[in-house]
């Protein structure tokens, strides 16, 4: 029984990395641009970056995931528009809203992490004639590297956030351990397994991350001695 229960909820597994990936790699290139849009200090671009930063940061994932995917349908000249073709998708909708909502906190780590950098960094890249703009490409990068023990946590958050997709029908994990449970009703093993599947990706994934986190951070240990 053990055996079967593993095989049918194991089938959500590439479902569920796949949208972690999605999410993350457009959540990345968002918080990059919001980041730079913050460092640069245009009062109305800023204004607006904030507004959605406490948008997304200050409601839960799961209301998210829900008005993506249920709102837009309440309007016509959304469901008669070419982005219907996406929007009434649910793969793409909880893409976007695991997208947006990591979008958000990703640019509060970077956007941190570029707060913290050493004012002598600034000032030699200003010494240096460097206009804001080539600044930043230079020092963002920089930052980057020193929020990423912070950002790996929120790829595995990332991660454990798909589990709410099963609840617009997306058959990750938890969708198949629902469904599973839907005939079986054998509560404590059919979601016991879907937290150990769980627990195992993030484990393998966290090893994987400190490994790359100790070789980009290599540099501050050699700056140390």
């Amino acid at each position: 029984m053990f055996e079967d229960y593993l095989s049918v909820i194991a089938q959500g597994i590439p479902t569920s990395l796949l949208l972690t990936f999605a999410s993350l790699l457009i959540a990345f290139l968002l918080a990059l641009l919001f980041t730079f849009i913050l460092a640069m200090g245009n009062r109305w671009l800023k204004s607006a970056v904030n507004f959605y930063l406490v948008l997304f940061t200050g409601t839960p994932l799961l209301i998210q995931i829900f008005l993506i995917y249920s709102g837009p349908g309440q309007f016509e000249f959304i469901t008669q528009s070419p982005l219907w073709s996406l929007l009434s998708n649910a793969w793409f909708c909880a893409m976007l809203a695991l997208a947006l909502n990591s979008a958000a906190y990703s640019t509060q780590l970077f956007y941190g992490a570029v707060k913290a950098i050493p004012q002598g960094q600034w000032e030699s890249c200003a010494a240096l004639g460097l206009s804001r703009v080539q600044t930043l490409k230079i020092l963002i990068p920089y930052a980057l590297k020193r929020a990423l023990p912070s950002y790996t946590n929120e790829i595995i958050l990332v991660f454990k956030g798909t589990s709410l997709a099963s609840t617009i029908t997306i058959m990750d994990i938890m969708g198949y351990a629902r469904q599973l449970y839907g005939t079986e009703y054998d509560a404590l093993t059919i979601y016991g397994i879907a937290g150990g599947i769980y627990l195992l990706i993030t484990g393998i994934a966290t090893l994987m991350l400190r490994k790359v986190e100790n070789k980009v951070l290599a540099f501050e240990r050699f700056e140390s001695k």
